[in-house]
C-alpha cells in the first residue's frame, strides 16, 4: 500500500487504509506489541491512525485515553518525522469528559494532545452530535483550536445528514472552518443508513467518507459462519448487530468474489467500501500482525463483482 490519497479540501496526503487503535488498551495491552504492529504498518505504508479519548475506557480497569497513550508513545519510540503520520483523534465521549461545550472541548484536545505527545491534531472529530450545546458554540470552540495551531481540521462522527447541513451552514455563515470529513457506521452489510442521505452529501459536498466498523467488528472477514463464533471480544456485538440470514447471504456472496481473485474476504469488503460514493478511506483494526496483510491487500474490482455483493442483477 504505498500510493497515497488527498483527503478532500484539506493537505493531508494519507493511506488508503485508516488504522483504528481503538485496539491499543484493550486487545493489546504491552507497548512493545503496539511498536511492532505500529511499525509493520507504517512500513507497509499505512500512515493514518485513528483514536479517540474514549479509547478505551470500556475495558476493566481502564478510564479512557489508554489508546492515544500507547499510539503516542509509538510516535515517540519509533522517531518517525511528526509530518510522516496524520494523527485522527475524536472528543465527546469520554465519561471525564463528556459533550460538545466550549469549555470540554478545550480542556479534551490538550489532554490528548498530551497523551499523544504532539503539538497538533491533524483531524479532530466531534465524536457524536451533542444537541445539547448549540453548533456555533461546539464549531467556535474548534476554530479556536486551529487558530492556535493545536488542530489542522475538523470532522464529524456520527452526524444526520440533516445536521451536518446544518452546521456547515453556521460554519459558512460565521466564516470559520467547517467540518471536512465524516466518520459514520457504513460496510456491505451495514448500509441502510449511510445510503439514505449522507453517502451523496458527503458525495455533493467533496468532504472525505471514512466508514468506522468497516470488516462489521470482523464479520466480514468470514471467521463468523451459521454455525460457529469465533471467540473474540467482539462477538457480542457481531452477532446482536449483524447476524441475519441477509448478512449471511452476502458473506457468502463475499467469499466467492473473494476466491475468485484467492485474497480474504476483508481485502474485498474494504474494496468495495472504497469504491462507494464518497468513500476516501476506510477505517479497520488488527490485534496480529498476521492479520494486517487482508487489510492492505488491493483488489481491481469489476462491475460484476460490485453488482455481485450488491445482488444485484448483472
Amino acid at each position: 500500500m504505498s500510493s497515497r490519497i488527498t483527503l478532500p479540501g484539506t493537505a493531508l496526503e494519507v493511506s488508503s487504509l485508516c488504522f483504528g487503535a481503538n485496539v491499543f488498551g484493550w486487545s493489546i495491552h504491552e507497548q512493545r506489541a503496539a511498536n511492532a504492529l505500529l511499525d509493520h504498518l507504517f512500513a507497509q505504508g499505512v500512515n493514518f491512525f485513528d483514536s479517540a479519548d474514549m479509547y478505551v475506557q470500556w475495558h476493566p480497569g481502564n478510564r479512557g485515553g489508554e489508546s492515544e497513550l500507547m499510539l503516542g508513545q509509538w510516535l515517540r519510540d519509533s522517531r518517525i518525522a511528526r509530518d510522516e503520520v496524520v494523527i485522527a483523534t475524536k472528543v465527546g465521549k469520554m465519561t471525564s469528559r463528556p459533550g460538545l461545550s466550549p469549555e470540554n472541548i478545550r480542556l479534551a484536545a490538550d489532554e490528548s494532545l498530551a497523551r499523544l505527545g504532539i503539538d497538533t491534531i491533524d483531524l479532530y472529530y466531534a465524536h457524536f452530535d451533542d444537541q445539547t450545546v448549540p453548533l456555533e458554540d461546539t464549531l467556535g470552540a474548534f476554530s479556536e483550536l486551529i487558530d492556535q495551531g493545536k488542530v489542522s481540521y475538523i470532522a464529524a462522527s456520527n452526524y444526520s445528514p440533516e445536521r451536518l447541513q446544518e452546521a456547515h451552514a453556521i460554519s459558512r455563515r460565521l466564516a470559520i472552518p467547517g467540518y471536512i470529513a465524516v466518520q459514520n457506521h457504513y460496510n456491505l452489510v451495514y448500509r441502510d443508513e449511510y445510503e439514505a442521505g449522507m453517502a451523496d452529501y458527503v458525495e455533493s459536498h467533496q468532504l472525505a467518507g471514512l466508514p468506522y466498523f468497516s470488516l462489521a467488528s470482523g464479520f466480514l472477514t468470514g471467521k463468523y459462519s451459521r454455525q460457529s463464533q469465533p471467540e473474540s471480544p467482539r462477538v457480542q456485538r457481531v452477532t446482536d448487530t449483524y447476524f441475519s440470514a441477509r448478512n449471511f447471504d452476502t458473506l457468502d456472496r463475499l467469499h466467492v468474489v473473494a476466491g475468485r481473485y484467492g485474497v480474504e474476504p476483508a481485502s474485498v469488503a474494504l474494496e468495495w467500501l472504497r469504491q462507494q460514493p464518497g468513500v476516501s478511506a476506510p477505517i479497520a483494526s488488527a490485534s496480529h500482525i498476521d492479520q494486517v496483510t487482508p487489510l492492505l491487500q488491493r483488489v481491481q474490482l469489476t462491475p460484476e463483482d460490485l453488482a455481485a455483493l450488491d445482488n444485484a442483477p448483472v
